[in-house]
């Protein structure tokens, strides 16, 4: 692996500032090292936070973002930032979710892509969305999630 692969990124190895809106965060992303193999990566939110669009609370929620990369990977701190991103939005349980994933299949056009959002409760009801390309590819093992049904998560 070279170093060229990082050619280009705007936010690893310096300083980066927080954006109060998704729609203005940098997502970057970087050629995958090893295209020719078939390989499954996760990235887990466990303290990911937006807002209610209704009453401004504050939603939390287990995120958890499985894919298996195609030609591109996400580069890991501009997700972060991204991530963190929402924050200070607006928004529906789902819309978070299906937009957080709608997003990255549209940035790195991965060969598969789930997303598990297990929202704690609001008004009692905890709230899970769940997103997915497609079937999963054969040959690849893929965990389960292993977040569980709401009995104060975590």
């Amino acid at each position: 692996m070279t170093d060229e692969i990082y050619d280009g990124l705007s936010q690893l190895g310096g300083v980066s500032k927080l954006v109060d809106n998704p729609n203005d965060a940098v997502l970057e992303k970087v050629a995958n090292p090893w295209p020719n193999s078939a390989y499954f990566v996760r990235f887990t939110c466990p303290e990911f936070t937006s807002l209610c669009p209704v009453t401004g609370q504050p939603d939390f929620a287990h995120i958890v973002i499985d894919y298996v990369p195609g030609k591109y990977l996400v580069e890991s701190k501009s997700l972060k930032f991204y991530m963190h991103s929402f924050r200070n939005h607006a928004s529906f349980h789902e819309d978070c979710t299906v937009g957080i994933a709608e997003r990255l299949v549209k940035e790195l056009n991965p060969v598969w892509l789930r997303i598990g959002g297990y929202w704690y409760p609001r008004g009692g009801i905890p709230i899970d969305v769940f997103y997915q390309t497609a079937e999963p590819p054969k040959g690849i093992w893929i965990p389960d999630q292993d977040v569980p049904t709401y009995r104060g998560r975590g």
